[in-house]
Formats: structure tokens, C-alpha cells, sequence
């Protein structure tokens, strides 16, 4: 056992896990001098942002204001040194804050406990964990199965949910119950309890920060009437008189919390919410950098981030915060100040816990209204009326998640709402996956390329489909019963085209659909032909032994495809005499006489009813004699009198296949009559149709002038 575990090299396996821990030396090694001034300003400019918000979302978490500063110290610096993104911002946030009050609560945790602030740090390293195994595991790919109207739906339901919670303090009214309807409530009860002074603050806190944007965006619009309350409180002496107060911040570096990690059941109580944490904190974190990618140009690696917001996350729970995740304003306002590298956010966390040592005396005289009304504003931000009417117009999946998810955020439990959302995501993604689009197509006017072909007459012999999906054993059915219903409501459309181009993805089940498809149009009389198939698919096909099946000549170039089976495939005399249409180009010089629908189609004509008379055979007989003393045959042209010019046997007299229906033509009855077409499709007809008549000596020219020409029969009379 030891020696074969000796022959194991792990190395492979363990480069990449210790690449993603070992991010902040890339980070370091590649800095830039030049970066070191635009990053330090950045820095300060989101901090000066965080430090207000900070508190504020540890506000609406339920929790101390400390845990609030410490979170955004310990997660803005981990994020940044761990993350894969260059100017997202890590820390708390409003969403994030929400779903960390809502775990608590449905833990039956009571706000203001030791154990609810141990429980937001056991959620913050739960939630970790999960987004950390995820990213070692190589899963970032899997917040792409997460629709972004999940996002948008508990953003909106979130924003407006914070904001209708923030009434009470806002106005200095109590009051039991958490829910919409027991605020609402206790709202219309207790107006008449409604404290002046509170009231005054926290509404002129509130146009307060709809008005200094108007006089510059550059104001650090929260912080300032954040100084300014605190500044009214001490100036009023307006504590005495029962206005509200955060208290004084501690003066300290975040301190470890001995976390109980191994509490089986108070894991038990907060998974639901810790998996709702973890998920919508990557999912916004990802959505915000891929946003911020497109303008810097910056590749990301999903699993990097996953695994930095795994380690900010169990670091803040450490370290006496609660979850976090990226910020869309923070890393918004830190491209803005011109933000180079991860270390702008690393600065911006120093600079948070420098101001927390020289601005704590100052939270003495925060009141609490000034803060309910900086959460009003923000909330209200987070309605994103713009890409709600988008999503609205878009998709009726999309809208459905996005309204689901936005109701279940205000009226059931947040983390529960949010898994739904998640849930509905994977739904509809699977619906759409396994029933992807089968439509049938059309060249365009110019013939240049295919379109939809509603509204569009069809070709009677032909049906030309895209699938526009992967064909694994999900969406098989679906689309083998879409064709299969095209072939019963058209039987006479005994020939199938598939266009490929759509089919990245091919599995043994997609394969098996395949030769029921081919065998039920074979069984028809017909035939299916493939063109655009990918390297990918084309590999399965060879490997299982579907190409053998098919054939090689029905794996078609898109260039020639209509061609070769309008020339070689289809039954010219359904072109010529049935169909009034012309779908293709090959049909558009093409005669149309109609009357000839009763004629049965060459693949109706029992076997061995026509004798076919090879090429060589028959220039032999022509120009050698049969050498048994039997005259020549007399050589019929069944095709159209375009036909017979460009090109013809000589000694061929043109009887068009009209002309011999309609029983007005006497054919010679002293020696074989061979008929010619172009293929041998219209001979077959017109000889099954003079057997019917009563004359047998009647024979085809197997594969007709096109096997004349083929074998330069055409050039040796000439």
C-alpha cells in the first residue's frame, strides 16, 4: 500500500488549491509603484462611504454597531487579497444584512443576546465553509445556473422591505411584530406616540441626502449627516429628552470570538441560512465584478472569488463580524476614484479602523432616527425600477423568478425566499435546456442564409430543421416528438434536414434519438441528412457507430447541401407537375406544370416492376447493336423541353411526361423503349404508367442523364 502510494504524485492535484491561498503573494509581487497614490485614494474615498454604512447595516442585522465596523475592516481587507477582482469591494451590506436578522430570527435567536451575535459569527464561517468548498472544488461556474432576476427580485423586495422596517425607529415608535402587516399595524396604532425630536431628526436626515447630491456627487453624502445629527444631538442636549443613540464604539482591533464550531445543533438551526447567505452573497459578488470587468477589461476567476469570499466571510466571523459580500455602490464608487489593484479595498478597511479610533466618542450622540433614515435612502436604492421593467419586457421565466423572488422576500422567511429564487433558477433553467427550440427554416429571399420559415410555403418533399439546443437525455424526448408530429401532419415530406450548428452538446441518448429519427424516416420511404455537425458531436457519432448507420454521404457541407438534395435526391416530377412553390433556389428556374398528382412517387413503385438498363448498355446498343439482331431501342426523353436542350442523348425523341399521361402520344411497338429523365425518377413514373396501359417493353436508363454524363457518354457522342 505504501508503495503505491508512493508512485501517487499529488503535486498536480494540490497546484491548484495552494494557487488560490497563496493570492496575496500574486497580488504583492505584482504591484505596481505607480498604483500605490491612485489606490491610496480610492481607499479613502470608500472608506469615508463605508464607515456611515457599516453601522448602518449592523443596525439593520440587529446588531452592535461594532460587529457592523469590524465586518467591513476584516472583509473589505480578505476580499481584496483573496478575491480575483481587481476593484470589487468586499464588506457588509444591506441585502446581506437583511438575510443575516432574518437566519437569526427563524433560529428562534432573540436580538440583543450573546447568543444572536454569536449566531451571526457561526452564520458568517457556515456560509464561508460553503462558499470556500465551492471554489477549491472548481464550482464557480455553477452561479451562472442563477438567474440574475433572483438578484434583482430580492434586491427590490429587500430595499423595500428595509425601508418599511425602518419606520419605527425612524419615528421612535414601539411596537411588537416583525412581519409587513404587523409594522403596517403598528404603524396606524401608534401614530399619536410619534416622538418629535426623533421624528425631526430622522426626517431632515433624509432630505438631507436627497439634497447635497444635487450640489455635489463628490459629498460623502451619509457621512456628513451622520456629523450633522450627532453634531444637533450634542448642540440640543436632545438625549435628555429621549432622542435615541447608537452609544460609544469600542477603541479596538476586531477581537477573536471563541466560536462554538462543532454545536451540532445550532448548525442545525442555522443551515437554511447559511446556504441562503452564501449563495446570494456569491451570487451578488459575481454579478457586481463580471460588471466591472466588461469596463476594465479584467479576466476573472469565478473560483478564486468564491474562495476569497469564503475566507472574508469565516475571517469576519472570527474576528466579531457577521457575513459579507461585494458591494455594487463601494466597488462602484472605488472604480470611480480611480482604483488599480486589490490593495485600494485593503486600504480602505485601514482607514475604517483608523476612524473607528478617532470617531468613536462621536457615536455617543449618533441617534438612531439619522441612522433609520440613512437605511430609508439606501433601501429605497436598491429598488432598481430600470432593470425591473426590463426583465418585465424580457422573458416570461426570467419575470416569473424575478416576481416570486421579490414577493417571497417581503411576505415568507428572506432565506427561504432566496433558496426559492435559486430553486426556480435551476427549474427554469432545465425546462428551457430540455426543450430547446426545433423550427423549421428557410432560405431567405437571396438565398444567402436560412430563416424562420413561418408565414413562408414550404417545400412538399423537404423539411429543413434547427435545433436550437443540446440533445443529452433531457431534451431527447422533446425534440424527437416535435419531428415525429412534423412527419404525421406531413407524411409526404419524406426527407429531414438538420441543421446542427445549435448542438454543442451530444450525449448517448441524444444518439439513440438520432437513429429513431432516421429510422422512422426511412421506414417512410425517405431519408434524414445532417450538416453543420460539430468536431465535438461528430466524435460521439463516429465512436457509437451512428455515422456508419447514417452514411457517410448524408454528413453534408451547409454550401452544397440543398443542392445535392434537390438534384440527387428529391423526385423532380413532385417539383415539376405538384408543387406550385419555390422554396430554393435550385426551383426557381425550374418549369411548373401541375396535373400530375395521382402519378405515384418512384418510391411507391413495387421492386422489380422496372427493368433498368445501365449506361454502358445502352450507348452499346445504340451504336454497336445488341448483337443478337434486335433493332436499337428507341430512346423517349421524358424531361421538359428546357431540359432535353441543354443537354440529351441524340437519338432521344422528347415525349414530356405530360404528353405521355395524357395518352395522346404513340410510342413505337416494334422494339424496346427506353425512357430518360434526369435522375431515373421521372422515367420510373412515366414506365409504371405505361405498364398500366398496357405496354411492357419498357425499360429506364438507371440514374438517368445524370449517370450518362457521369460516365462522359455525353462527350463520346458528341
Amino acid at each position: 500500500m505504501s508503495a503505491v502510494l508512493e508512485k501517487v504524485d499529488l503535486k498536480p492535484a494540490l497546484q491548484p488549491i495552494a494557487a488560490y491561498f497563496l493570492r496575496p503573494v500574486a497580488v504583492v509581487r505584482g504591484y505596481q509603484r505607480a498604483d500605490l497614490q491612485p489606490d491610496l485614494v480610492a481607499g479613502l474615498t470608500v472608506a469615508v462611504i463605508m464607515l456611515p454604512q457599516a453601522i448602518a447595516f449592523a443596525f439593520i442585522a440587529e446588531l452592535p454597531p461594532a460587529m457592523g465596523l469590524y465586518a467591513a475592516i476584516v472583509g473589505s481587507i480578505v476580499g481584496a487579497l483573496w478575491g480575483s477582482s481587481n476593484q470589487t469591494h468586499n464588506g457588509p451590506t444591506n441585502a446581506n444584512s437583511l438575510l443575516v436578522a432574518s437566519a437569526l430570527l427563524s433560529a428562534t435567536f432573540v436580538p440583543g443576546t450573546p447568543q444572536f451575535i454569536i449566531g451571526a459569527g457561526m452564520l458568517a464561517v457556515m456560509a464561508g465553509v460553503f462558499q470556500l468548498a465551492l471554489g477549491l472544488a472548481r464550482l464557480g461556474m455553477l452561479v451562472n445556473f442563477v438567474s440574475y432576476s433572483v438578484l434583482v427580485g430580492f434586491a427590490s423586495g429587500a430595499g423595500l422591505l428595509i425601508a418599511v422596517k425602518q419606520i419605527g425607529p425612524l419615528l421612535r415608535l414601539s411596537f411588537e411584530g416583525r412581519g409587513l402587516e404587523d409594522i403596517a399595524v403598528g404603524v396606524a396604532t401608534n401614530l399619536s406616540n410619534i416622538h418629535a425630536p426623533s421624528a425631526a431628526i430622522g426626517l431632515g436626515t433624509i432630505a438631507l441626502l436627497l439634497l447635497l447630491p444635487r450640489i455635489s456627487k463628490k459629498l460623502p453624502a451619509a457621512l456628513i449627516v451622520m456629523i450633522v445629527a450627532a453634531a444637533t444631538v450634542f448642540a440640543l442636549d436632545l438625549r435628555p429628552q429621549g432622542v435615541e443613540v447608537i452609544g460609544e464604539l469600542p477603541r479596538s482591533l476586531p477581537p477573536l470570538v471563541d466560536l462554538p464550531i462543532f454545536n451540532l445543533d445550532m448548525m442545525r438551526r442555522l443551515s437554511t441560512g447559511a446556504l441562503a447567505v452564501g449563495a446570494i452573497g456569491l451570487v451578488q459578488t459575481i454579478a457586481m465584478a463580471r460588471s466591472i470587468a466588461t469596463q476594465t477589461g479584467q479576466r476573472l476567476d469565478s473560483n478564486q472569488e468564491f474562495v476569497g469570499q469564503g475566507l472574508a466571510n469565516i475571517a469576519t466571523g472570527f474576528l466579531s463580524g457577521f457575513p459579507t459580500a461585494g458591494s455594487f455602490s463601494r466597488s462602484a464608487v472605488n472604480i470611480q476614484a480611480g482604483a488599480r489593484s486589490p490593495l485600494a479595498s485593503v486600504f480602505s478597511g485601514i482607514f475604517v479602523l483608523i476612524a473607528m479610533f478617532l470617531l468613536a466618542p462621536l457615536a455617543a450622540y449618533l441617534p438612531l432616527s439619522a441612522l433609520a433614515g440613512v437605511l430609508v435612502v439606501i433601501a429605497f436604492g436598491l429598488v432598481d425600477v430600470a432593470e425591473i421593467r426590463r426583465i418585465w419586457q424580457g422573458t416570461r421565466g426570467d419575470a416569473f423568478i424575478m416576481l416570486v423572488t421579490f414577493l417571497g422576500t417581503l411576505f415568507l422567511p428572506i432565506e427561504f425566499a432566496v433558496l426559492v429564487g435559486i430553486l426556480l433558477s435551476f427549474v427554469h433553467y432545465t425546462l428551457r435546456t430540455s426543450m430547446p427550440r426545433v423550427h423549421e427554416v428557410l432560405p431567405d429571399e437571396e438565398f444567402h442564409h436560412f430563416s424562420d420559415r413561418s408565414g413562408r410555403d414550404p417545400c412538399p418533399q423537404l423539411t429543413i430543421l434547427d435545433i436550437e439546443g443540446d440533445l443529452y437525455f433531457g431534451a431527447v424526448n422533446h425534440v424527437e416528438e416535435k419531428i415525429h408530429q412534423r412527419l404525421l401532419a406531413r407524411p409526404e415530406r419524406r426527407f429531414l434536414l438538420i441543421r446542427m450548428h445549435h448542438v454543442n452538446h451530444c450525449d448517448f441518448s441524444g444518439i439513440h434519438m438520432l437513429e429513431n429519427v432516421v429510422h422512422m424516416y426511412r421506414e417512410a420511404g425517405g431519408d434524414v441528412f445532417l450538416v453543420r455537425v460539430s468536431p465535438r458531436v461528430r466524435k460521439l457519432m463516429d465512436s457509437t457507430g451512428f455515422s456508419r448507420y447514417l452514411g457517410e454521404d448524408n454528413f453534408l457541407s451547409e454550401d452544397n447541401a440543398i443542392s445535392h438534395i434537390f438534384y440527387r435526391i428529391l423526385d423532380p416530377a413532385v417539383c415539376i407537375y405538384e408543387c406550385p412553390f419555390r422554396a430554393f433556389e435550385e426551383c426557381q428556374n425550374l418549369p411548373k406544370r401541375e396535373g400530375l398528382a395521382d402519378v405515384p412517387v418512384y418510391r411507391d413503385i413495387p421492386p422489380d416492376t422496372i427493368i433498368k438498363v445501365p449506361p454502358e448498355q445502352l450507348w452499346a446498343r445504340l451504336y454497336h447493336g445488341g448483337g443478337n439482331g434486335e433493332p436499337p431501342p428507341a430512346v423517349i426523353d421524358v424531361r421538359e423541353p428546357r431540359e432535353y436542350q441543354q443537354g440529351h442523348i441524340p437519338e432521344a425523341q422528347l415525349v414530356p411526361l405530360p404528353s405521355i399521361m395524357s395518352k395522346s402520344v404513340r410510342l413505337p411497338n416494334d422494339r424496346q423503349i427506353v425512357l430518360v429523365c434526369r435522375t431515373g425518377r421521372r422515367s420510373q413514373r412515366a414506365a409504371y404508367a405505361l405498364h398500366k396501359m398496357g405496354c411492357m417493353n419498357v425499360a429506364v436508363l438507371e440514374g438517368g442523364m445524370h449517370a450518362w454524363e457521369a460516365a462522359d457518354l455525353l462527350e463520346a457522342v458528341e
